[in-house]
């Protein structure tokens, strides 16, 4: 999943970095992602798995690295399974 999730952020084109450059664990707003771009990563996620983000994922943590976004795209999945 996390393939995809990299291959997704790659084609979005939000992220003012090489999402390939990075490890599954490295930091993305360190690596200079903005609140703008998270939204942005939220939005094409919700449309690449259609889940929706609830209110209490919808926090930095969530969105701070690519195993962090697949732990919750992971759990979002089972939930409407």
């Amino acid at each position: 999943m996390i393939d995809q999730i990299r291959s997704l952020l790659s084609r979005n084109g939000t992220l003012p970095f090489p999402i390939e450059t990075l490890s599954d664990q490295d930091n993305l707003y360190d690596a200079g992602m903005t609140s703008f771009a998270s939204v942005q990563v939220m939005l094409a996620i919700e449309d690449e798995f259609d889940i929706e983000f609830p209110e209490d994922k919808l926090t930095r943590r969530t969105f701070a690295s690519l195993a962090n976004i697949a732990d919750a795209v992971s759990e979002l999945t089972e939930q409407a399974a």
